[in-house]
């Protein structure tokens, strides 16, 4: 039972990683654009976060709170930029999504292993690491051994899931986003500002995943050699977008059951009783993705229009076409 408990309580909060993927990328996606440069953006919001904390680790004055807002804001500041490129390049300029995303994460990937570098120096330099903020962003559990992992930033992804779903289904500005990911021709002929609406989901939708990579380092794994899983935890977040149906209140149960599976791998052979061999342990680190596949199987089957993916999903609008 103990072994049970540790497993869950490890498993559910790494699963708010992937609800700040998928609830970004689903923002993005409503608006009409498939951004595959999530997992590239979670790396880049890590490292803009842990730049920010280690220059600020000079300065042992700052008050717990400000250093964990001011990392909050530079990682969903630089999250938001590689936004702001994708943004240009398909929105103003009309390149291939998916193309333009798998650029994005090779670019991001990249960039998080060059600024990390960096940090790594710093740090030696200094003789200080941005990893001294792990008990700010543990509160208020920093000091228990059991839920060290339910820091603050768990709470403020399950609270941004819940507003994002509110915004989306309950406000003016979430029903013209979602029409324009439907029929942007429409939307456009209706006076409505499709270039505008689909820059402001992307930048907002870029932030919050970035978020997801710096909770990932800082709160979850608090280790320096964290940042190298991170990409692999950005494509489960897209996968989890699927399994979800595009439903940001429903990412929060599929994030905890994604962290749970996720998890398997590492848990499952542990328990003698199942007699499970750790030659298994590959196989079972596919159980997310086989679920996601089995899920979407079923949504295409029914094609149930509010199980589906906006309409015009994945396609460059273009206003002289319209």
């Amino acid at each position: 039972m103990d072994k049970l408990i540790n497993y869950l309580l490890s498993a559910i909060p790494l699963g708010m990683t992937f609800l700040y993927g998928s609830t970004g990328e689903i923002i993005t996606e409503k608006a009409g654009h498939l951004n595959l440069g999530i997992p590239g953006i979670m790396c880049v919001g890590a490292a803009g976060g842990c730049l920010a904390l280690q220059l600020m680790s000079v300065n042992a004055a700052l008050p717990g709170v400000l250093v964990v807002l001011i990392a909050l804001l530079a990682s969903f500041f630089c999250a938001a930029m590689m936004g702001l490129i994708y943004s240009f390049l398909t929105v103003s300029l009309h390149a291939n999504q998916n193309v333009t995303g798998l650029a994005l994460t090779t670019f991001g990937v990249g960039t998080m292993k060059f600024i990390m570098s960096k940090i790594t120096v710093m740090a030696a330099e200094t003789e200080t690491r941005y990893l001294y903020a792990i008990k700010y962003f543990r509160f208020p559990f920093a000091d228990s051994t059991t839920f060290k992992y339910c820091g603050i930033m768990v709470f403020l992804a399950i609270a941004i899931a819940i507003v994002t779903s509110y915004v989306l289904n309950r406000t003016r500005v979430g029903l013209v986003l979602c029409a324009v990911g439907e029929n942007p021709a429409t939307a456009d002929a209706m006076g409505i500002n499709v270039t505008a609406y689909k820059y402001v989901a992307t930048l907002i939708g870029s932030g919050i995943a970035g978020l997801g990579g710096l909770f990932y380092i800082m709160d979850y794994a608090g280790s320096q050699e964290a940042y190298l899983g991170i990409s692999a935890l950005g494509w489960l977040s897209i996968a989890l977008v699927i399994f979800t149906l595009w439903k940001p209140v429903v990412s929060i149960f599929g994030s905890a059951l994604f962290g749970m599976l996720y998890v398997a791998g590492s848990y499952i052979p542990s328990i003698k009783a199942l007699r499970v061999s750790m030659k298994a342990t590959p196989i079972l680190d596919m159980l997310p993705y086989v679920v996601t596949i089995i899920v979407l199987v079923i949504t295409s089957a029914t094609k149930k229009k509010e199980n589906q993916p906006p309409a015009a999903l994945g396609t460059n609008y273009y206003r002289e076409d319209r």
